[in-house]
């Protein structure tokens, strides 16, 4: 269990990578907004390519920042029937969805965008407003935001299943509701 624990924490150092450059991204977005605004309210002037980049800014943010999010336990689940079951409850509907619904499905996508990224960098596909964008990049985001997902779910089903076998805890991040 040892190497898949050290596989695991690899990952989650890549995606804590990824986060704060998530994090950075929400302000640098910010701010190509406001001076966009500014600009164009001020001299009459505006740009395709400004617009896109926030665009392409936040397609990031949200691609990456949802592998994140996934890594320190913060993304949406149903509690109401998760918070009636016990610790050891809670291991298992997270391993069963992790491997069942979340790794399948995101490993899908990724492998059904791949085709859409490899077709627009072989045309070389730009966007179709003036200025605009190469679209091939923003494309590839799609493909591997997907991918980290799931490489964050194979990680996450590691730690269950150290957890379910005593050698590792889990932190919790919701509360059990007193009675």
């Amino acid at each position: 269990m040892r190497p898949l624990l050290a596989v695991s924490t690899a990952i989650d150092w890549l995606n804590e990578k990824i986060g704060n450059v998530c994090n950075v991204l929400v302000l640098a977005a910010c701010l190509v907004s406001a001076v966009n605004a500014m600009i164009r309210y001020a001299f009459s002037y505006s740009s395709n390519s400004w617009l896109e980049t926030q665009w392409y800014m936040f397609a990031v943010i949200v691609m990456f920042g949802s592998s994140y999010t996934f890594k320190r336990n913060e993304h949406v689940r149903v509690e109401i029937i998760y918070l009636m079951l016990s610790e050891r409850g809670q291991l298992w509907l997270d391993l069963i969805g992790t491997l069942v619904f979340l790794v399948p499905a995101c490993l899908l996508l990724s492998y059904l965008s791949w085709a859409m990224f490899y077709n627009s960098i072989i045309i070389g596909e730009m966007s179709n407003n003036a200025g605009g964008l190469l679209r091939w990049p923003i494309k590839f985001v799609l493909t591997s935001g997907f991918f980290m997902v799931a490489l964050q779910g194979v990680s996450e089903a590691i730690k269950r299943i150290a957890a379910l076998r005593g050698e590792v805890t889990i932190e919790a991040k919701y509360e059990r509701p007193t009675q």
